[in-house]
């Protein structure tokens, strides 16, 4: 039995106020009601931006910020995905990213931080470590974010738990490579889990200072075989793809891959 599914990836520039990026995510999540979409996506840190004290930022899930994500959803009749910050118990927080509307209620939080190119992630985020699965319109949907996409054992595991399509939130670092690294990495998960993959990254700010990940654009949709359905540059904008998980079935019957993968002893 196969299902269908209308996304948009909402390729924004999230500021440092939560308030203006609700705003943000209240305008383009009509835009993707209007266009018939059932899922709409922001990036990672749609909350907040990198860069600063995202510690004074952090709330609950079930707090005012989250609450009015909700608001929006409802409002439009469609189900919302954005990256934020809760509270976790070690005093840091976690990179959270909420998934609310239509009958949909879930979290994932990020299970491998960005302690890399200069940037210590884990200083002020603690790690998730349960993957999360969820069913939009009728299509199991997997989430991953932003570093995680670099570790192709996540995705084989959303596969093993029926995953028909993999959502990325990202707030991509820059620098010489990354974008290309983004996509190829996309793609190349998609084909490691046989499943589409949906990756959403922040748009590439005007200015930037310091090394903290503030995006570099290029959100990508990549089928099951890594063929790209849809890509946009570096600038804000909105990308809307059908996806028929029909090919998940097919593919994975030519295409095995996660039935003939082995599992080595860590010794």
């Amino acid at each position: 039995m196969s299902s269908s599914i209308r996304l948009s990836l909402a390729q924004i520039t999230s500021g440092e106020q939560p308030s203006e990026n609700l705003e943000l995510i209240a305008t383009h999540t009509r835009a993707a009601a209007q266009a018939g979409s059932d899922v709409v996506v922001f990036p990672e840190a749609t909350m907040r931006c990198f860069g600063g004290p995202i510690r004074t930022f952090a709330q609950p899930l079930d707090g005012e910020w989250a609450d009015a994500v909700r608001e929006i959803a409802a409002t439009n009749g469609i189900t919302v995905v954005a990256g934020m910050f809760t509270p976790a118990a070690d005093g840091r927080v976690a990179n959270t990213v909420l998934v609310t509307g239509n009958g949909v209620e879930a979290s994932y939080d990020k299970i491998h931080l960005f302690d890399a190119f200069g940037f210590a992630e884990s200083d002020t985020v603690a790690p998730g470590s349960d993957p999360t699965l969820v069913e939009i319109a009728g299509v199991k949907v997997g989430f991953a974010t932003c570093y995680d996409i670099r570790f192709p054992a996540l995705f084989q595991k959303l596969g093993d738990l029926g995953a028909e399509v993999i959502v990325v939130p990202a707030s991509w670092g820059a620098g010489e490579g990354k974008v290309e690294q983004w996509t190829l990495l996309a793609r190349a998960r998609a084909l490691d889990s046989t499943t589409f993959v949906a990756a959403c990254d922040q748009a590439e700010p005007v200015a930037a200072e310091g090394n903290a990940p503030l995006g570099v654009g290029h959100s990508i949709v990549s089928s099951p075989t890594g063929e790209i359905l849809g890509q946009l540059d570096a600038t804000p904008a909105m990308l809307t793809i059908d996806i028929d998980t029909a090919m998940v079935d097919a593919v994975r019957k030519t295409l095995p891959v996660l039935k003939n993968r082995k599992h080595f002893d860590k010794n």
